[in-house]
């Protein structure tokens, strides 16, 4: 900030002239990749390890497609992923012997060779690849906001194995992570985050460009054809009377006028009856217009960060549709009585500022999938009724300071997969089995998350011994009276990954430890004492741990 003398500045671009404006050197140009390293990361992409000898022809011709490709990285990895698995060598020659290398000194001739893998996707990955458009350059996608857009404007196909649509489109987005056109970023508690290159990006709006618009200062008119709407800056379009559009992206604009929200708003409810999707992210608004009862199409409600809207309004129990709904940061006094007729719920982020949530709606939310309190400071507990919630898979509660306890009855939701508890400071977890059908509970959780909770000591021994069979995965960070891991931990027998993380009063490992033969991850981080016995030079524990595949002390 200073510009000290010894500062420097880098630049990326891929256009020279923008290069030679910003600099007064010499920009550097970055080469292609050397021949043979082309080769190698084209047969990593294209056969699993080894089986490259296997087949002396495919190699020879994959040498020819990667001179075809220039040598460019992006383009290797991509059509090398085309290739995967693929050993008939007419599917290479194909790619090979493609119309497209042919059209000579085109603009953009990268992204027409990327074309060519859009073109071997499955007609339902087009369709899904495509609208991902609507989302900014370089964005961070989470994979279950994804997964919640595509099911709101029914891009999701049937499973004839009845799959939960979650788990479908976790596959969909698992087919593009092996095809290359999304980059896996990390794993989080509902699924994982992911980005996408902006030369892809290029190549999804070039498919989207009829359904989908992002509107900008360049925009002017919309095409009666245009589906999916993205608002990047504070521009209003021309809209023609009847348009069918079904996805409305507000990002966070540049202007904090409320008066541009609220048109935006009016815009979508007075001409956009049959939206879908609306996202609203972080808007000044201080209340949604009472029309907004009129969608009743809208299935994917985003709020998150709407600091402003204190009060829902009276129609909002009209929107019978809705599947996702996020409030999370709106700092609602209460949830109004009337969104018991929500009953299609699967998704539900909120802020409340009472101290008890009630019961009634929990008995309408039988479709509830995943339930996230966020920054619920007077929160004091959860309703006794969480049995009701059937379905659920997912809860979260983060930022929930008076929260004391979990009820019991969260032994009931047989289907809950993941628990994360995070910023709870007054917690106490201790849930132990009471009666005789506590020792014989058959949950199904997968991953337990606790992080800064100060006062809490132990874990919860109903829910985590009721999921032996299924738990798979531990993290305890930053609980600082935390100070021993309990004996039935051995009990846990799916266990595979377990963190420790800023836990300074844990001191050793319990003894059964070593039962645990399926633990392939152990992790312990900023737990001085407890680091100490579990090196592998002298550490007093290191007999316990030693059969664990992947140790990471510090």
């Amino acid at each position: 900030m200073g510009g000290l003398s010894q500062s420097k500045i880098i630049v990326t671009t891929r256009s020279l002239k923008v290069a030679s404006i910003m600099s007064s050197i010499r920009p550097y140009e970055l080469n292609v990749l050397p021949h043979e390293d082309c080769l190698i990361l084209f047969t990593k992409w294209v056969f699993n390890d080894g089986d490259d000898r296997q087949y002396p022809n495919l190699m020879r011709i994959g040498e020819e497609i990667v001179k075809k490709c220039k040598w460019v990285p992006l383009v290797v990895r991509t059509l090398g992923s085309l290739l995967f698995m693929k050993t008939d060598e007419s599917d290479s020659i194909s790619v090979r012997d493609n119309e497209i290398w042919k059209l000579e000194h085109v603009e953009n001739e990268i992204l027409l060779v990327l074309k060519l893998s859009y073109n071997h996707l499955p007609s339902h990955l087009q369709r899904c690849f495509a609208v991902m458009s609507l989302y900014k350059k370089d964005s961070i996608y989470y994979s279950d906001k994804v997964i919640q857009f595509w099911m709101a404007n029914g891009l999701l196909e049937h499973s004839k194995q009845k799959k939960e649509w979650l788990d479908v489109g976790g596959r969909y987005l698992n087919e593009l992570l092996l095809k290359c056109p999304i980059q896996k970023e990390t794993d989080y508690a509902l699924g994982f985050t992911f980005k996408m290159h902006d030369l892809i990006h290029d190549l999804a709006l070039d498919m989207s460009q009829t359904e989908c618009k992002t509107v900008n200062s360049q925009s002017y008119v919309i095409d009666e054809n245009v589906r999916h709407l993205s608002f990047c800056d504070d521009k209003l379009l021309k809209v023609p009377q009847d348009l069918n559009v079904r996805t409305v992206f507000v990002h966070e604009l540049s202007t904090e006028s409320k008066t541009i929200h609220e048109s935006l708003i009016n815009l979508c409810v007075s001409k956009f009856k049959y939206l879908r999707a609306l996202h609203l992210l972080c808007s000044p608004l201080t209340a949604l217009p009472n029309s907004i009862g009129t969608l009743k199409h809208l299935r994917d409600l985003d709020l998150t960060g709407c600091r402003n809207i204190q009060k829902l309004p009276s129609s909002f129990y009209k929107l019978r549709s809705l599947q996702t709904l996020r409030m999370y940061g709106i700092p609602l006094m209460q949830l109004p009585v009337s969104m018991e007729s929500l009953i299609e719920l699967r998704y539900l982020e909120i802020t409340i500022k009472a101290k008890h949530l009630k019961e009634t709606w929990l008995r309408f939310w039988t479709s509830l999938q995943y339930l996230g309190l966020f920054e619920c400071d007077k929160l004091e507990c959860l309703p006794e009724g969480m049995q009701y919630l059937t379905s659920l898979r997912r809860l979260v509660l983060f930022g929930c300071p008076n929260l004391v306890s979990l009820p019991r009855s969260l032994k009931h939701l047989t289907k809950l997969e993941v628990l994360r508890i995070s910023c709870c400071e007054k917690i106490n977890l201790r849930i132990e089995p009471e009666e005789k059908e506590d020792k014989d509970l058959q949950l199904s959780l997968k991953t337990f998350s606790i992080r800064s909770l100060d006062v809490s000591t132990d874990l919860p021994q109903l829910l985590l011994e009721g999921s032996s069979s299924t738990l798979q995965q531990i993290q305890i960070e930053n609980c600082d009276k935390f100070a021993v891991l309990p004996a039935w931990l051995q009990n846990l027998t799916s266990l595979h990954k377990l963190e420790i993380i800023e836990c300074p009063k844990l001191l050793t490992l319990p003894g059964g430890i070593d039962h645990l033969t399926g633990l392939r991850q152990l992790r312990i981080r900023a737990c001085p004492n407890l680091g100490r016995r579990c090196q592998k030079d002298g550490g007093a524990d290191w007999h316990k741990i030693a059969h664990i595949q992947e140790i990471d002390v510090s």
